[in-house]
């Protein structure tokens, strides 16, 4: 039996020397798992709570006060934003600022006084449909815990809410999934092809021919940039297409704009690809290393989950994720029909991330290259 196990011993040591000196393959057996335990812990919360929510109470009486108290002491509404008109609780939730809007009208306290019914309109952002449920549902409990109070004679119930689903009236959840999916995609596919074609052309030796050229290490990036830029460009469209024709999302937007405003995201995606590649030592390093951008962007980009649920900790991480500002992008022109106004801060914050990673890359490889 021994001369079956013969060797057994060495070779254990030297794959127990190979897995000490190689810092990647520790991080992703030990310390990967824990960051999914935390995030699945902490960060993944699949209650709907302190929906931002828009209020324009037209009545202002102790009545319409009384009421929108019942709507707070909910924990599902945050009444974040009071406005004065209709255009402009439209706009709070086509920009995203809020994903309900109440309207209490201006003789609610009046009618509630001569024993008839009065009308509380509801409007909700159909673009999640577990939101939109979540409102609805919890609206109606909270109307019909006021009525109770004042049940009218014929037995009619005093408070009638309107719910009116916005932007996606069927609540499809396709709707909701497919344009955020986007982003995960387009970031995955891009940082894994920037990633592994540098680290690949390092390990055949052709990179540092590049760098015996008189090519500046910021040329050079946006040089290696610029074809894998179009390449996922025209990946986008393709996708688009795709969630036109087979999905049946509709674009309620403008695609010009679509298009044009992911392109701080392809930026942000390839110069974080090129920072990964300077940091693998080998094609497997940087697989690893490009995958460990996915799992942050699915649980901790609004993706799936809404930030405001999250602990203040993740909140804060999710605001250094691209994939949280081009998500906002996305539902809202795909869904809502935003424009830029609402939109453009978001694409100012990818520039800038895109042209970080992209110095910082640059710098690491001049580095690199000194060295």
């Amino acid at each position: 039996m021994r001369e079956y196990f013969h060797g057994l011993m060495p070779v254990c040591r030297k794959e127990m020397l190979h897995i000490q000196r190689d810092p990647g393959t520790l991080f992703f057996a030990l310390l990967f798992p824990m960051l999914q335990l935390f995030l699945f812990g902490f960060a993944v919360d699949t209650n709907i709570r302190q929906i931002p929510t828009v209020v324009l109470d037209e009545s202002r009486t102790q009545e319409s006060r009384r009421l929108l108290q019942s709507f707070a002491s909910s924990d599902v509404f945050d009444l974040k934003l009071a406005v004065n008109s209709p255009d402009a609780m439209y706009e709070a939730i086509q920009s995203g600022r809020a994903s309900v809007g109440i309207r209490i009208p201006t003789d609610y306290a009046r009618t509630l006084q001569q024993g008839t019914s009065a009308t509380v309109l509801l409007l909700v952002d159909g673009s999640d449909s577990s939101l939109a449920g979540q409102a609805v549902n919890t609206a109606t409990g909270v109307t019909l815990r006021q009525s109770l109070l004042r049940v009218l004679p014929d037995g009619k119930m005093p408070i009638d809410v309107r719910p009116s689903v916005l932007y996606n009236p069927s609540t499809r959840s396709a709707n909701f999934f497919v344009p955020g999916l986007i982003a995960i995609l387009l970031q995955m596919m891009t940082i894994l092809l920037v990633a592994l074609s540098v680290v690949r052309e390092r390990e055949r030796g052709t990179l540092e021919q590049l760098q015996m050229t008189p090519v500046a290490p910021l040329g050079l990036m946006v040089g290696k940039m610029i074809p894998y830029g179009g390449l996922a460009f025209l990946e986008l469209c393709a996708i688009l297409a795709v969630m036109r024709v087979v999905f049946q999302v509709p674009i309620h937007g403008s695609l010009v704009l679509l298009l044009v405003m992911s392109l701080p995201f392809l930026l942000t995606v390839l110069g974080l690809g090129l920072l990964i590649s300077s940091k693998a030592r080998s094609q497997a390093e940087a697989f690893q290393l490009a995958m460990g951008t996915v799992l942050p962007s699915v649980f901790l980009s609004g993706y799936i989950f809404q930030i405001g649920n999250m602990p203040v900790f993740f909140r804060g991480v999710s605001q250094i994720i691209p994939a949280t500002y081009y998500i906002r992008i996305l539902r809202g022109i795909i869904l809502r029909g935003a424009g830029i106004r609402e939109l453009w801060l978001n694409a100012a914050v990818l520039t800038g991330m895109g042209c970080l990673a992209l110095l910082l890359a640059a710098r690491q490889f001049v580095r690199k290259s000194a060295s």
